[in-house]
């Protein structure tokens, strides 16, 4: 038997011996845990998460497939970290809303109040429209998206800040992580305290967030899943090691799809920041033109089929696809971890927002 056939063999096998922690759906015909095997095994997923809340109460959490296929390692919705990527940066949205309830930062404030010596653009731009991805910030050129060198947040800025913007801001939108490198030094300069440090005391902690972390990549982190990408041949192989340290802000934090419901239901109900900061942070940004970007500053914001809003982000890095969907009028999260590169993982949100909204 071939080496993918004996994976899809232990996928299998492994879908139907795992046990969902909350919640049994025996006589749905259209059930969740249906869907998330088909999807697992269509896409030939490794491992997966999944967590669902409604109205604050975690009403199913499962774990899928392998976090280690060689190990057999059981994923586990509870303990197994995977790379969320870019949920990351509604995670940082937070973050940065702390210091404007301080009245220590404000949205629409020149870049350069904060930091002063980044250099000089053709036009100045703000926080709102840098989270926005309005700034004109390029993102990744080349193979920037697998670099393998640890840095520092302030050293990652080398990367594209003496780059010229891409346009006028707010005249365009162009989706970049390295908007929130830079967010993420002006959080730590403004708060006087390494971010990854400031992150863990005003929002991990508060939440109990237990286990979600910098994903650091020369530590042995015993929860952590391997990160997998699928080959020209539809073959399954461990990924590339990259080092996400600089950009922990935009996409390198590790977490649980449990976690992350903690973290959607804080969006839901605000413990940690004002509803004032909240309805910036799911407030989409207007084009000059007129045009929504559909994104506020770290969310995107969409509506459901019943024409509810939905707050969202989705997560691509190596050996990872993630989505988070957050319904703040059916008060319903759910969370959705992979550790595989490039999955559809859009077809399974869908399909769960079927099922658990009224």
């Amino acid at each position: 038997m071939k080496k993918t056939g004996i994976i899809l063999f232990v996928l299998i096998h492994l879908l139907f011996s795992c046990k969902s922690t909350v919640g049994t759906f025996k006589n749905n015909p259209t059930s969740p845990k249906d869907f998330a095997s088909n999807f697992l095994i269509k896409e030939k997923i490794p491992g997966m998460s999944i967590s669902v809340s409604k109205k604050g109460t975690l009403i199913w959490s499962q774990g899928f497939g392998y976090s280690d296929i060689q190990n057999k390692t059981k994923v586990s919705s509870t303990k197994t970290q995977f790379r969320i990527a870019s949920i990351s940066k509604p995670i940082s949205a937070v973050a940065l809303a702390t210091l404007v309830d301080k009245n220590e930062l404000d949205f629409d404030s020149s870049i350069y109040t904060y930091l002063p010596n980044y250099p000089k653009k053709q036009y100045d731009f703000t926080i709102r429209q840098i989270g926005g991805h309005t700034a004109g910030i390029r993102h990744y050129k080349g193979t920037e998206f697998l670099l393998n060198k640890k840095m520092s947040i302030t050293e990652g800025l080398n990367i594209f800040k003496h780059d010229s913007l891409l346009f006028k801001p707010q005249s365009g939108y162009k989706y970049s992580t390295y908007d929130w490198n830079l967010l993420s030094e002006i959080i730590q300069k403004v708060a006087q305290t390494p971010f990854n440090d400031y992150v863990q005391k005003v929002l991990f902690k508060p939440l109990n967030m237990a286990s979600t972390t910098l994903d650091v990549s020369d530590s042995i982190m015993p929860n952590r899943t391997k990160f997998y990408i699928k080959t020209d041949a539809d073959k399954i192989i461990l990924g590339p090691e990259v080092s996400n340290e600089y950009k922990v802000a935009g996409g390198g934090f590790l977490s649980t799809s449990e976690d992350l419901i903690k973290f959607g239901n804080e969006i839901i109900s605000p413990q940690i920041i004002s509803e004032t900061s909240l309805k910036e942070l799911v407030k989409p940004q207007i084009l000059e033109s007129g045009k929504s970007t559909h994104y506020g500053i770290g969310f995107s914001v969409g509506k459901t089929k019943n024409k509810t809003p939905v707050y969202s982000h989705s997560g691509g890095g190596v050996g990872a696809t993630t989505l988070l969907l957050i319904y703040p009028e059916e008060e319903v999260v759910i969370a959705i971890l992979t550790n595989l590169s490039s999955v559809p993982i859009f077809d399974l949100g869908k399909s769960l927002e079927s099922v658990f909204l009224d």
